[in-house]
C-alpha cells in the first residue's frame, strides 16, 4: 500500500469517528430537547450485550441478546412511540449502575424506571418482586400472595417470565418451592449466575 492510500485510508477513518462522534451527540441533544420519546444504547455485560431503553420517565427495558435490537425497538416504537434515538450518552448513569451491581459494588438500583410496558397484574408481581432482598430468594406462590393473587403461582410465573426490566427488578430471586431454579427469559446460566453474584447460591 502507497504512502497516499495510508493516508487516505486514515482520512476516511478519521471521517467515519467524527460522523459517528456527530451522530451520538446530535442523538444526546434530541433526547435532551425532549426531541426523542424513547433513547436506546448497547452495552457489554457479564451476561452478554445488553440492549437499554429508556423514556423520560426512567428506564424501560433491559433486553437481553437473544431479543434482536430490531425486535425490541419495534415493540418498543408499537407501544409507546417511534420516535426512538441511540443515544449512548443520555443511558451512562444506567450503564454505570449495572457495571456497580456486577462488580459487587451495588446491592440495589436508585434508576428512575417507567413501569409503562406492564399490565396491572405483572406491576403487582413485579412489585413484590421487586422488594426481594439482594441475596434473598422468594417462591412463585409467595409472590402470588404478595401480589394479591394466593391460587396465582402460574400467572405470577408468566408475569415474571415477562418482566422487561430484568435484573433490575430481580425476577431471578423467585424460585419453585424447595429451591429449585425455575424458569427465567435470560435462560437458567444467567439465572444461576445472578443468584450467585448476590450469594444466594454457591
Amino acid at each position: 500500500m502507497s504512502d497516499i492510500e495510508t493516508l487516505l485510508r486514515a482520512a476516511r477513518e478519521r471521517a467515519g469517528e467524527a460522523a459517528a462522534a456527530a451522530a451520538e451527540r446530535f442523538a444526546d441533544r434530541a433526547a435532551a430537547s425532549g426531541d426523542a420519546d424513547v433513547v436506546y444504547a448497547m452495552t457489554d455485560s457479564p451476561l452478554g450485550t445488553l440492549l437499554l431503553a429508556a423514556t423520560p420517565r426512567g428506564l424501560v427495558t433491559v433486553g437481553y441478546p437473544e431479543h434482536t435490537p430490531d425486535d425490541v425497538l419495534e415493540r418498543l416504537a408499537a407501544a409507546i412511540s417511534p420516535r426512538i434515538v441511540a443515544a449512548r450518552g443520555s443511558l451512562d448513569s444506567v450503564r454505570r449502575e449495572l457495571e456497580e451491581y456486577f462488580s459487587g459494588r451495588r446491592r440495589s438500583f436508585e434508576l428512575a424506571q417507567d413501569w409503562r410496558l406492564m399490565g396491572p397484574f405483572m406491576r403487582r408481581v413485579l412489585a413484590a418482586t421487586y422488594a426481594i432482598p439482594y441475596g434473598a430468594t422468594s417462591t412463585y406462590g409467595e409472590v402470588a400472595v404478595e401480589a394479591g393473587s394466593p391460587r396465582g403461582s402460574r400467572a405470577a410465573g408468566n408475569a415474571l417470565g415477562a418482566n422487561p426490566l430484568p435484573i433490575v427488578v430481580p425476577c431471578h430471586r423467585v424460585l419453585r418451592r424447595g429451591g429449585v431454579l425455575g424458569g427465567y427469559a435470560g435462560g437458567p446460566e444467567r439465572k444461576r449466575y445472578l443468584l450467585a453474584l448476590e450469594g444466594a447460591m454457591s
